[in-house]
């Protein structure tokens, strides 16, 4: 295996005209790129972005570890599939590891060092797989292949158990016209599948394993990277574990999947109305800095509930006024962030209520919060723009060629 660079580099400029032509010739100067303060990690129409000062960097099929420190590439290589990984602060990449056929990252380990790959790549909150029988599953490390899978059913890697040697997973059901799906965990050692426990670590009884059929929305790891939450919305006749179990009817339109990776349990947070009425993409939530709170919102209606992460309850709830668009959030210590449309808007955690709003230029795509909180990263048409995060108020503006979305900070925050 030899050491490797990028296959593909992709430089993104922005263009802008001089106003008359440069004296040697007849194309207008270029104006160079602005330096962004803080490396990112963003979405690009053509894969993974990194950008780091004025430089930009696309990595075409990549996942990254939840904390932006490590990313995990693939290209095809012939008839095969080149793997490695990136250490996005020091640009190091590690040598490549050759894979039989054709594969896409899936999924990284918290601690970045494993990687799940699949034939096809499938979003957990975005999409729903193909047809299938079998899902092939390589588990991929710097070295070499780990562990070679072929899974029973139409199944989507989601997570590493926090000891790496177990893979959440979502499967879809029925495998060849799915339609919903649950989570299971699968022991890497045996390839085996089993259902998740509950919340006070007893096994699920046979027949009363959730089965969702909504939308995924986003997921947020906690900063101990032990619990993985996942929000979801439009669940028509839903019935969490609990109440299988109970025999008591369901009727819930949105919550929170709550994921622990090293005790295996999964508890859901029921979310009260009007949550899950509107549009999902109106749906975003945050965590704080400490990982004790989870604020949820949806901008159709204004609604935003506070989440005591210990206890797994909603604590309390306001009304905003509503807005429209895709919505996104960011949370520190005192405040919520939410940019939805064309307007930014900082939520005081003391009152719930709004201590200031801001319009963009753009609709916003994305919502990121800078190493250390200093600045807020602000996803918008072809462009990232920095915040003062208290009051909203663009400081700075980097042009970015097919911006998609912000996935994290290049370094932890």
């Amino acid at each position: 295996m030899a050491k490797s660079t990028f296959p593909r580099r992709t430089v993104l400029t922005a263009l802008a005209g001089a106003g008359a032509a440069a004296l040697v010739g007849c194309e207008p100067a270029r104006r160079p790129p602005t330096a962004i303060p803080d490396p990112l990690l963003v979405d690009l129409d053509g894969g993974v972005g990194l950008l780091r000062g004025t430089d930009r960097e696309t990595i075409p099929h990549a996942v990254a570890a939840p904390d932006g420190r490590v990313v995990h590439a693939t290209a095809s290589e012939g008839a095969d599939t080149a793997c490695w990984r990136l250490d996005v602060s020091t640009g190091h990449t590690s040598q490549h590891v050759t894979l039989p056929g054709r594969w896409v990252p899936q999924t990284v380990s918290t601690d970045g060092s494993l990687v799940a790959l699949t034939p096809d790549a499938v979003s957990v909150t975005a999409a729903r797989p193909g047809p299938r029988d079998v899902t092939p599953v390589l588990v991929v490390d710097s070295d070499g292949i780990r562990h070679r899978l072929r899974l029973p059913g139409n199944v989507v890697p989601e997570a590493f158990t926090d000891d790496r040697s177990g893979l959440f997973v979502l499967e879809w059901l029925p495998p060849h016209a799915p339609d919903r799906y649950r989570v299971r965990v699968v022991d890497l050692a045996t390839g085996t599948a089993a259902a998740l426990s509950t919340r006070d670590k007893r096994p699920v009884p046979a027949g009363a394993e959730e089965e969702m059929r909504g939308d995924g929305r986003q997921a947020v790891l906690a900063p101990n990277r032990t619990i993985l939450y996942t929000l979801y919305t439009h669940q028509p006749d839903h019935q969490h574990t609990r109440d299988l179990v109970s025999g008591r009817p369901g009727d819930v339109h949105a919550f929170v999947h709550t994921l622990h990776l090293g005790g295996r349990w999964a508890y859901c947070i029921d979310l009260p109305h009007p949550f899950g009425e509107g549009p999902a993409n109106g749906h975003a939530m945050a965590l704080s800095p400490d990982g004790s709170r989870l604020l949820v919102t949806d901008v159709t209606s204004g609604a935003v509930a506070e989440i005591s992460t210990e206890e797994l309850t909603v604590r309390r709830t306001a009304t905003l006024a509503g807005g429209t668009g895709p919505a996104y959030a960011v949370a520190d210590r005192d405040r919520l962030i939410v940019g939805a449309g064309r307007t930014l808007r900082v939520v005081d955690l003391a009152g719930l209520r709004v201590a200031a709003e801001r319009p963009v230029r753009d609709p916003v795509t994305g919502l990121l919060r800078g190493p250390g909180g200093a600045r807020l990263y602000v996803g918008q048409d072809a462009a990232v723009s920095w915040h003062d995060p208290t009051t909203a108020e663009e400081v700075g503006r980097a042009a970015v060629p097919g911006l998609a979305g912000l996935c994290a900070p290049a370094v932890p925050a």
